[in-house]
């Protein structure tokens, strides 16, 4: 009888290519700070991820989302990887 390979499912996908992304602003408690949210829309949302940043990393993430070609994220290691660049390049 032939193998009949196993289905890959959502959770077996480790890393996606990112599809949009928004950044919120949460308001804190009456004199305490608010909170910046980063939402990845990946693969043209078969998976979404909320991020929690700080201001300054808001900041830097916005500007390298904006000049990237292309994003992948790394869902177990919540990690963002801003596209490939060959050596040299």
């Amino acid at each position: 009888m032939p193998k009949v390979p196993q289905r890959i499912t959502d959770d077996e996908i480790k890393v996606r290519q990112l599809s949009h992304y928004q950044f919120t602003w949460v308001a804190g408690d009456p004199q305490k700070p608010g909170t910046f949210t980063l939402q990845l829309v990946l693969d043209e949302g078969a998976w979404e991820e909320v991020l929690s940043v700080s201001a300054d990393d808001a900041e830097v993430l916005r500007g390298l989302l904006g000049t990237s070609t292309s994003v992948y994220f790394d869902i177990p290691r919540r990690t963002l990887m801003f596209g490939t660049v060959a050596p040299g390049d």
